[in-house]
């Protein structure tokens, strides 16, 4: 039989996922008595988790919020999760905070899971400029109930009106999704250079995101389009370079491994120069499959080469 902790934790996560349990099912899923189930559900009670009672035929368990932070219970794979999450936070800055988290966890855990947690070492990307908690609360917050924020962009010093639609993360940056109505247009905005200046402001009607989703939208405005989550242009080439080499730089491009040290990549840009520079970078010989115009882009690159490389007034 497992110890009363043991179930006590098995029985926690079982009432995290979903809303209601009839007090059979626990003790079904749990392997135990419906008497233990409720003992169980006494002791956790008295730990201050707010586990009500559910009316019915059969009768059960419902896990609600507290108004305090009861004692965490975690196993042990839920607990490398949370390491991980917290070493790796990027685009918000908490590092502090959440260092401070780890070290409040590791001091709280068996020795065998903090061995465990000590031996999770990386190196995360370098932290590029981070978005304050506050305003990331703020604007999340505005995007979820629908109310218009006043704000000051660091761009350009002004203030702005927006309805907040989502808020994404991308390549560890923080963006909102939203309409400006003095513009009466959509806007992509960092939130590391948002000042919240006015909050809560008045409820508005959610539009229709252009691309049908705030995710979508983000990544075609990257690649220059509006309405489409899609590059101006594709390039088709083959690299005298085998696929594996390709890999780190593949971003959203297709590769195809011809299995002869060549590599078969379709791959977008913003222009077909972008598409041909993009292949020179593996400084390989390499076949330009088509279209058409991305031959003829290949010949204007080569022509201002040589060009260039003739020297001054030599043409």
């Amino acid at each position: 039989m497992s110890s009363p902790s043991h179930r006590m934790l098995n029985l926690l996560s079982v009432l995290q996922s979903r809303r209601d349990w009839a007090g059979q099912e626990l003790a079904d899923r749990l392997g135990v008595t419906v008497r233990t189930v409720r003992r169980d559900v006494d002791r956790l009670r008295e730990l201050g988790y707010a586990i009500t009672a559910v009316k019915g035929p059969y009768g059960g368990y419902r896990l609600a919020p507290g108004e305090e932070l009861p004692p965490l219970l975690f196993d042990d794979e839920q607990a490398v999760a949370i390491a991980v999450a917290l070493q790796s936070a990027s685009g918000v800055d908490i590092a502090d905070a959440a260092a401070r988290a780890l070290a409040t966890m590791r001091q709280v855990m068996p020795s065998h899971l903090r061995h465990r947690i000590d031996g999770i070492r990386f190196e995360a990307d370098a932290a590029g400029a981070q978005a304050a908690p506050t305003v990331v609360a703020a604007v999340s917050a505005a995007a979820r109930d629908h109310l218009t924020l006043r704000i000051e962009y660091r761009d350009d010093g002004r203030a702005r009106r927006i309805e907040p639609h989502a808020v994404v993360v991308r390549d560890g940056r923080w963006y909102v999704v939203a309409w400006e109505g003095d513009a009466a247009d959509w806007r992509i905005l960092r939130l590391d250079r948002v000042r919240v200046r006015q909050g809560g402001g008045v409820p508005f009607e959610p539009r229709e995101i252009p691309t049908g989703d705030a995710r979508t939208y983000l990544s075609a405005r990257f690649k220059g389009s509006d309405e489409q989550d899609r590059w101006p242009v594709t390039a088709d080439l083959i690299l005298s370079t085998p696929a594996q080499r390709v890999v780190p730089f593949l971003g959203d491009a297709e590769l195809e491994d011809l299995g002869d040290g060549r590599s078969r990549v379709r791959v977008g840009s913003w222009s077909w120069a972008g598409a041909l520079a993009w292949a020179l970078r593996f400084d390989v010989p390499f076949e330009v499959v088509g279209p058409p115009e991305l031959a003829d882009a290949a010949g204007t690159l080569g022509r201002r080469l040589s060009d260039s490389a003739a020297g001054p007034g030599i043409r």
